[in-house]
């Protein structure tokens, strides 16, 4: 039998196979199909209940969710010509079929009608919320249109779907395909850098058979480059390769940017909606575009001050150390100088935080909160199977050691990885069935060195951080009903879960759990911790201000780009981010080319990368309740578990936060946060 149709808790990674995929999908394809095409008529012929209509489509469309999803992933984490072709093949037709379901004539009568019976009316809250949430979903997908419109919404689906894979694959290729050769005869250049960063790069070269250190775009060489390499050049040539990545041939985006923008706007106004932000929003909390662009606006208004301040510090403690006549910083420049300053003014070296943070101790120590956190367990479980040998397997287990779900944590960059963090769920399961949750959390932190272990930059740990809380928010659910489980919520709320956790690593309790000197074992001493804490809003109005950027430039692209009036969408969008830095953009920086957080999928980040500041507010408010003072409560986190994580959707975001705080949420914990006045 092919082992991608094998349902077991257990994933069993090894036995997978590219080849097998086309027709795994085929067959969980036609049988999605064919369950789904007999809801209207039995529901016709018998009257519609629950059952026959919201449970028999869940039925109806797990399996081919659970299989589909192993098959994005491992075309995300273990590429190779054969899985991507694989992958291709079948996605056009998985986006058709999900998007097909509110386009299902006889389904939405089925729908509609069992809506008006007494079992509806009765139905306890977290079904209710789900009939209703189900019925608006329809609506907004086109279950009114008439059939010319809705062939048209499928094929739309399906060419947003085949064009957003090739925009995420052209990233990749455009990235593996780029690195610096720096022969033995220049090792000059590597001036600066971080031994781990020089080691990893000799290994590269090795690998490749060349002499020297080989360079990359991978996000810890990238990172380290930008902000320690002493030679200016260098950090020109790194920054100008990144921010160029999928512009020119052969991984060309700028064509699919336009295909996709234009796409976008006409399924928007094909729904009814005046653009794709609004369309997007419309079941979000930001409720439209232009909320979510006031909001934003809004932000920037408070944090443009702070973002002024702090680039004219930046400039003149340059011309501190190299004069009066010292030139005006560059892009490339500013992670460089504002680590220098970073340095002079708290005491705060990022390279000698690093040697407190192996990996495996950050683990460990992340694991020793949840317990503390929330009363639960992390199990290893080396026997899982693995989709790479970087993916080793963990069970949590509750305080009555219940198995509340099985993860995988793939953590170090290669080739054949796509770039960033995330989590994902795998499987998602109801109260009541045998099977645990299943997901994953992937990242590109930086790799082990000679002595085979990991050391952390502290933003890598707060990204691990991150993750987590994403995990957790998974693996907690206890909904009743699948289609509000877990991270299944609104996209500008899905964040406040991740971002909290980040706040732990200022704790000194957690602190103490998540370092060891690599050399000594010692904890992070009390004086980095100290200037670690008075660095947090160092720059702050400045990383606002970036993050800030990136989301006006996601929203005008999704509410105003027209390439008739503004003509070249790169440098559409390389005006918006300028807002966002203190430095000139060169004409060949392109972030938009390579943001694959709005273009990998046919909906992903799009028009709602406003999200992270928007849960960024909720976050920042909640953990006052979560953790006053930086004190681990379980009894807190406990509450936190039962009131918010465990929800999923059950209820509305809003509700949810109020339930927790106690009150609407207040901006003004944000800015308090990042340094930016009330």
């Amino acid at each position: 039998m092919n082992p991608l149709l094998v349902d077991t808790p257990e994933i069993p990674w090894p036995d997978f196979s590219a080849e097998q995929v086309v027709d795994a999908v085929r067959v969980v394809l036609e049988d999605a199909a064919t369950q789904r095409a007999a809801i209207g008529p039995r529901c016709a012929a018998e009257g519609a209940t629950w059952d026959n209509t919201l449970g028999a489509l869940d039925r109806a469309t797990r399996r081919l969710e659970e299989v589909s999803t192993v098959v994005r992933h491992l075309e995300n984490v273990c590429t190779s010509p054969a899985w991507r072709e694989a992958h291709n093949a079948v996605q056009s037709d998985l986006a058709a079929f999900f998007a097909g379901i509110p386009l299902d004539e006889g389904l939405w009568i089925a729908l509609q009608a069992f809506a008006e019976t007494p079992e509806a009316t009765a139905l306890d809250p977290e079904r209710r919320r789900h009939l209703e949430r189900t019925r608006d979903e329809f609506r907004k997908h086109g279950a009114d249109l008439p059939p010319e419109g809705k062939r048209r919404l499928t094929e739309i689906t399906r060419s947003l779907a085949e064009k957003t894979s090739k925009f995420a694959q052209n990233v990749l290729d455009a990235t593996n395909a780029w690195h610096l050769h720096v022969p033995p005869a220049e090792t000059a250049r590597l001036d600066g850098l971080p031994e781990s960063t020089v080691a990893e790069a000799h290994a590269v070269a090795a690998r490749r058979g060349l002499d020297g250190a080989v360079l990359t775009l991978h996000q810890p060489c990238y990172l380290a480059v930008l902000t320690h390499a002493t030679d200016a050049s260098l950090r020109e040539t790194l920054y100008r390769a990144y921010s160029a990545r999928a512009v020119d041939a052969p991984w060309s985006n700028t064509p699919l940017l336009l295909e996709i923008l234009a796409l976008r706007r006409e399924q928007a106004r094909l729904l009814g909606f005046s653009d794709f932000a609004d369309f997007v929003t419309s079941d979000r909390m930001a409720r439209s575009g232009g909320r979510a662009a006031e909001f934003v606006a809004d932000l920037q208004r408070r944090a443009r001050p702070a973002f002024e301040t702090e680039a004219e510090a930046l400039r003149a403690f340059r011309r501190s150390l190299e004069g009066e006549t010292a030139p005006a910083l560059e892009p490339w420049d500013l992670a460089y100088y504002a680590e220098k300053l970073q340095r002079a003014r708290y005491a705060l070296d990022d390279e000698a935080l690093r040697a407190y943070f192996p990996l495996d101790r950050v683990l460990q120590g992340l694991f020793t909160l949840l317990e503390r956190l929330y009363g639960v367990r992390v199990e290893p479980r080396p026997e899982l199977p693995r989709w790479h040998t970087d993916a080793p397997g963990y069970a949590l287990r509750d305080t009555d050691d219940t198995l509340l779900g099985l993860f995988h944590v793939d953590l170090h960059p290669r080739e054949s990885k796509r770039g960033g963090a995330w989590m994902a769920p795998l499987r998602t399961t109801v109260p009541g069935e045998d099977e645990p949750h299943v997901a994953l959390v992937c990242g590109n932190l930086t790799p082990p060195g000679a002595d085979g272990r990991a050391y952390l930059r502290f933003s890598e740990a707060e990204t691990l951080f991150h993750e987590f809380g994403h995990l957790v928010h998974q693996l907690f659910s206890r909904v009743t009903v699948r289609g509000l489980a877990g991270t299944n919520v609104a996209w500008d709320f899905v964040e406040l879960p991740s971002q909290i956790h980040e706040n732990f690593l200022y704790a000194r309790e957690v602190i103490d759990l998540c370092t060891a000197h690599g050399e000594t074992g010692e904890p992070l001493p009390s004086a980095l911790f100290d200037a670690l804490l008075r660095a947090r809003a160092f720059r702050q109005g400045t990383a606002t201000m970036r993050q800030l950027a990136l989301a006006e430039m996601d929203l005008a692209l999704h509410r105003l780009y027209d390439p008739e009036v503004h003509g070249d969408v790169l440098a559409f969008a390389r005006g918006y981010m300028q807002r966002g830095t203190p430095a000139t953009l060169p004409a060949t920086a392109n972030a938009v080319s390579s943001f694959t957080h709005l273009f990998s999928g046919p909906v992903a980040y799009a028009a709602g990368y406003y999200s992270y500041k928007w849960a960024e507010v909720l976050e920042a408010d909640a953990f006052e309740t979560l953790a006053p003072g930086h004190r681990v409560s379980g009894e807190a986190g406990r509450r936190f578990r039962d009131v918010l994580l465990s929800r999923g959707d059950a209820q509305p975001p809003e509700a949810l936060f109020e339930a927790f705080v106690g009150r609407g949420p207040d901006l003004d914990a944000l800015l308090r946060r990042a340094g930016l006045g009330a």
